[in-house]
């Protein structure tokens, strides 16, 4: 079996800590596992970051050491960042896999691709932090994130959680060169994510349709298998990261 270097990208409210289930399964099958944490996120840092300062943070953990090769995954809002870190450094990148990610249209935001009643939400929430910030409220995390949690899951996941800068949300991003790539790429889909409501909201086929000569990889579970299902999480990722 091809050893291969993955760099694990998470999604909003989340820091690097929390693939480490899923890193030390990659392991065990014999892969190389990065978890860089975002600029901006996790407990106790400055959250007064840019997108591009997002994008930087994960394009300094893949050339700072040198990696090549890279299986460059991305979860929910990490595939905003990975688009544009494939833009930067296509020459490291021997796959995207986009993990129930999103795939902005060019000149999008991640805002323009939600359904307004979380826009107004995230608005009404960053407006009423003292940092710009958005804590995903628990009702919303139990029933449409972690919807194949127990509640005790639930909550210990929910307590790892932390509040998210508001800017990249609302960051407008030109995505021509992305759109311009030859990098192969996968889509991996939870097939009980509802953290966007299924339809013409959806994860898929909306965003993976959108990646053009794509492989589709599913598993059952929630947007947070990051917690619920790691083991698989991981062997699904394998099976999307693959040549």
């Amino acid at each position: 079996m091809t050893e291969h270097q993955f760099v694990l990208v998470h999604g909003s409210w989340h820091d690097g800590s929390l693939w480490g289930p899923v890193a030390e399964r990659l392991r065990e099958l014999g892969h190389a596992a990065e978890t860089p944490t975002i600029a901006g996120h996790g407990k106790d840092v400055d959250k007064a970051v840019t997108h591009e300062d997002c994008v930087r943070s994960i394009v300094e953990a893949i050339t700072r050491p040198d990696l090549s090769d890279v299986v460059l995954v991305g979860h929910s809002f990490g595939g905003t960042i990975i688009a544009k870190v494939a833009e930067q450094i296509p020459e490291r990148i021997r796959r995207l896999v986009f993990w129930n990610a999103f795939v902005l249209q060019d000149g999008n935001s991640l805002n323009d691709e939600v359904p307004p009643q979380y826009v107004g939400l995230f608005e009404e929430l960053a407006a009423g932090s003292d940092d710009n910030t958005v804590m995903l409220p628990w009702p919303i995390w139990r029933e449409v994130f972690i919807n194949d949690a127990d509640e005790a899951l639930a909550r210990s996941a929910y307590e790892k959680l932390s509040p998210e800068p508001y800017q990249p949300f609302t960051a407008k991003l030109d995505l021509k060169a992305f759109y311009g790539l030859q990098t192969p790429r996968s889509y991996l889909n939870c097939t009980e994510d509802i953290s966007l409501p299924p339809g013409e909201w959806g994860w898929h086929p909306r965003f993976s349709s959108r990646l053009g000569l794509c492989r589709l990889v599913q598993m059952p579970g929630s947007h947070e298998a990051i917690f619920t299902n790691p083991r698989l999480l991981a062997e699904k990722l394998v099976e999307a990261g693959r040549d």
